[in-house]
């Protein structure tokens, strides 16, 4: 129902997976699929984790390859994103803190 999206503030109150701290996400991405357009002035911290496939992160002045299960890149608040999976990918992401008014997906 989340889209993959597990814990975070967009869960209930009371629920376990409800957190004001931080948003964990388990993505599964078709070859080719990317975000319709760049993240500006994140207010977040992340971390994106290779579970497998090959998944391209645009980020100012670098792009990041993630090709081994388990290759990750982290991004901090204020920097500017985008995404790519250059074939069938699952990433784990890790935002922090969980950050009322962004969409979930």
């Amino acid at each position: 129902m989340d889209r993959g999206w597990l814990l975070g503030h967009f869960k209930p109150l009371g629920d376990p997976r409800h957190s004001d701290d931080v948003e964990i996400k388990w993505g599964v991405h078709a070859p080719g699929e990317e975000r319709a357009e760049w993240v500006k002035g994140e207010a977040r911290t992340a971390l994106l984790v290779l579970i497998s496939g090959r998944f391209r992160v645009e980020l100012p002045g670098r792009s990041v390859l993630l090709a081994e299960p388990g290759d990750y890149v982290v991004w901090g608040k204020g920097v500017d994103h985008s995404w790519r999976a250059e074939e069938a990918s699952t990433v784990l992401t890790v935002r922090w803190p969980s950050v009322p008014g962004y969409r979930v997906g």
